[in-house]
């Protein structure tokens, strides 16, 4: 997807402080942070939303999941907490269609979020 902004960050076009890389992700700062910690994790294959992941892709998904564990870890905040969240189309709160996961930490999280 030559138009979409993270898979200009997957090929280079965009920088962004990147924190961590795989074969099957990279996660970075987000530009506009919730919290302290705010990091968005990215597949580097362009998916538009998790209504878009095929069978295919449940070890990019699950990936996902024990990349966020590590970050967490990296950043000190898996003891005291964090959260996960993936915005799933307009009314999700999804504004770039790349699927991809905050990982958001650092202060006490509110319930309901939104």
């Amino acid at each position: 997807m030559n138009d979409c902004l993270f898979c200009k960050i997957v090929f280079g076009d965009i920088p962004c402080d990147k924190i961590f890389e795989s074969e099957l992700l990279i996660a970075f700062r987000d530009i506009a942070p919730v919290s302290p910690t705010h990091i968005l994790i990215i597949p580097k294959k362009h998916i538009s939303s998790l209504n878009e992941m095929e069978d295919e892709d449940r070890l990019l998904a699950g990936e996902m999941l024990f990349c966020a564990k590590k970050i967490a870890k990296s950043e000190k905040i898996e003891l005291s907490g964090y959260r996960t969240v993936i915005n799933t189309n307009n009314d999700g709160g999804q504004t770039v269609f790349h699927i991809h996961m905050h990982l958001i930490g650092g202060r006490q999280m509110d319930w309901p979020p939104g």
